[in-house]
């Protein structure tokens, strides 16, 4: 009996490991069980992968990151958009010298829309609250006449002209209200607003966050930057 503690020990891993993995299975499973549900409620379609290799869009917060997935899909016409709702994760790899790598998780609750332009890559991020995933490309942070706004949000693009066309007045004033709740992106005819994972339930006011920002995109963009004929992605 004199080997039993360690025997013990081991026992007792291997049996938090397995509770570990049944409840993260449970929590999966019920996650998937509530998207359904709120999909339905939305009139859209559900798939528990990702069918449209969401992540390969060149999107500034899919390139981040060691590995990312994409689950949780929700696509169909909703809020009188084409829209597609999601869960989406990165990973970054810690090395750890004196033993084995781990990951930091970040994750997030996004959705993607359309818009009818051909817009250059812009991003929107709070200041101090993800702002790194404009600051990678190297783009330069956009000024405007506001300095509420400018202390709040950073706006980043290669074309200053568009940054400025896209970012109204009646943009910047909702972006500093209602609009903070998130970040966003705009590349090509595409849209993708993001926030920290939510339940599903509450994707249906991701919905509504989309189709506001959506609302505020100013009517030049589409003349200034016309969109070409072609699939769009969503």
């Amino acid at each position: 009996m004199a080997n039993a503690g360690p025997i013990l020990l081991i026992l007792a891993i291997v049996a938090l490991v397995a509770v570990a993995i049944w409840l993260k299975f449970k929590y999966d499973q019920q996650r998937r069980e509530e998207f359904f549900r709120t999909a339905t409620k939305l009139g859209l379609a559900y798939s528990v992968d990702d069918p449209f290799h969401t992540d390969d869009l060149p999107f500034d917060l899919f390139r981040r990151g060691d590995g990312r997935r994409v689950d949780n899909v929700m696509h169909g016409t909703a809020a009188g958009m084409r829209v597609r709702l999601f869960d989406f994760e990165y990973y970054e790899t810690v090395h750890n010298p004196k033993g084995p790598d781990t990951r930091h998780y970040y994750r997030f609750s996004s959705a993607l829309a359309e818009v009818e332009a051909d817009c250059p890559h812009l991003t929107l991020a709070r200041e101090g609250v993800l702002s790194r995933l404009a600051d990678h490309l190297g783009f330069r942070d956009i000024e405007f006449e506001s300095e509420e706004f400018n202390k709040a949000w950073q706006v980043k693009s290669e074309d200053a002209r568009f940054a400025s066309a896209f970012v109204d007045p009646r943009m910047m004033e909702w972006l500093l209200g209602e609009g903070e709740i998130a970040q966003y992106e705009v590349v090509g005819p595409l849209l993708l607003c993001s926030t920290d994972r939510v339940k599903p339930a509450e994707y249906e006011n991701l919905l509504e966050v989309m189709r506001r920002f959506h609302e505020h995109v100013p009517a030049v963009v589409s003349s200034l930057y016309p969109r070409e004929t072609r699939k769009a992605g969503t």
